[in-house]
């Protein structure tokens, strides 16, 4: 795949986001994410920020403008056309040094001894055999498995290996009931660290789930 870039941009909150068509559009409603993270900032131990899924980096370059934020920043996704858009707009909106964009699997992209004071991760939810509703959504970043929570369930591993204590994660996901599922199978797991302790509802466009260690 070839990462030159065709720039299309859009307004997200205060910033102006560049993408292209093989990745996914920024949506206005995810704002929502990036305001809920800069309120968990103002009280977030010391530490840096992650975003999992980053895409072109919008909603965690968001959330530290938003907070007037100057903790560090890193950017993770597996996809190299959208590393590439969020280094682009990693270097308009934020001073050269602060963010640091990784293209790699989720799996790996963190050192054993990373901790983050706030994580965002924005996991494609689509269910597999639904992605062909979205047609103009970039497959792979929309596939979320059989019940669009295949990706979500890395993103939380990650979580739970590299939050802070007293820190915080705001997860995306599709529906109520994905939030549902994901709170139950924490909560009645003996080795589970984390939990949904809030969520935020937005209708048919997303639900925001709160997670944090027990």
């Amino acid at each position: 795949m070839t990462t030159e870039l065709s720039r299309c941009s859009a307004a997200f909150g205060r910033l102006r986001i560049d993408y292209d068509h093989r990745v996914l559009r920024p949506r206005p409603w995810t704002t929502a994410q990036s305001v809920w993270a800069a309120e968990l900032l103002h009280d977030a131990p010391p530490g840096p920020v992650l975003e999992l899924c980053a895409g072109a980096g919008h909603i965690g370059l968001l959330a530290l403008a938003l907070a007037g934020s100057r903790r560090d920043l890193v950017l993770v996704d597996r996809d190299a056309v959208a590393c590439a858009f969020a280094r682009v707009n990693a270097s308009r909106e934020l001073p050269a040094g602060v963010v640091d964009v990784r293209r790699s699997r989720l799996e790996t992209a963190l050192a054993p001894g990373e901790r983050f004071a706030v994580i965002l991760a924005d996991p494609p939810w689509v269910p597999t055999a639904a992605v062909g509703r979205f047609p103009r959504d970039p497959v792979t970043a929309i596939d979320g498995g059989p019940d669009g929570l295949t990706v979500a369930w890395v993103c939380l591993d990650v979580i739970a290996g590299h939050l802070l204590p007293g820190g915080s994660a705001v997860v995306q996901l599709g529906t109520a009931g994905q939030v549902d599922r994901v709170a139950e199978r924490l909560a009645g797991d003996p080795a589970a660290t984390l939990r949904v302790a809030a969520r935020r509802s937005y209708g048919a466009r997303g639900i925001l789930a709160l997670v944090r260690h027990r």
